[in-house]
């Protein structure tokens, strides 16, 4: 039996890829085009990015799952170290994406190339981390973990869920949702306007 935080995750896990990979894909249109991308819509993908999977699902993993894994088997515990650290030096490496799109939308032309390979070095690294996640820890989590122990997750996962799973937690969001699901191309979109 699947368990509601491991869909949760998954749901989650498919909603970051498919941003991730529409940011490449919005970047290799315009260096095709020769054009200069929106960087109105760049900074609303990235906060996205940012503001959900950086501060409330990593947090849900190191601070509800994880722990609880550890607590039940020593299996793993290398592994966990290591995805705790990837989510520590996750939101630093946002940041250096953040700063380097900056610095092409204000010095051009010449910082592009900066852009583009420090996004793809973190959707790779991204990319690599939530296939851990899938391949490895989620199906150690459904063999191990009790029925009170999912009971707690999936309380807490049912929390803050992320608005393009489908799951609009907060108003305040819409208008951001809205705005990256109608620009995002087609062949990845996102799904329907929230």
């Amino acid at each position: 039996m699947t368990h509601s935080t491991v869909r949760t995750i998954r749901q989650e896990h498919a909603a970051l890829s498919a941003m991730l990979r529409s940011i490449v894909r919005l970047l290799e249109q315009h260096r095709k085009q020769n054009t200069l991308p929106d960087f109105a819509t760049l900074r609303a993908m990235l906060f996205y990015v940012d503001e959900f999977p950086e501060k409330r699902h990593h947090r849900k993993e190191t601070e509800l799952l994880f722990p609880k894994l550890r607590a039940r088997t020593p299996m793993s515990r290398d592994l966990l170290d290591k995805l705790d650290g990837d989510h520590a030096r996750g939101e630093r490496r946002i940041r250096e994406v953040e700063h380097t799109l900056l610095a092409f939308e204000m010095l051009g032309e010449s910082r592009r190339e900066a852009f583009e390979r420090t996004v793809g070095e973190y959707v790779n690294f991204y990319l690599g981390h939530m296939a851990l996640e899938e391949r490895e820890i989620l199906p150690l989590a459904e063999r191990v973990l009790t029925e009170d122990d999912w009971h707690d997750l999936d309380q807490a996962f049912a929390q803050n869920r992320d608005p393009l799973t489908g799951h609009v937690a907060d108003f305040e969001y819409a208008a951001l949702f809205t705005r990256i699901v109608n620009v995002v191309p087609a062949p990845i979109g996102l799904g329907p306007a929230l």
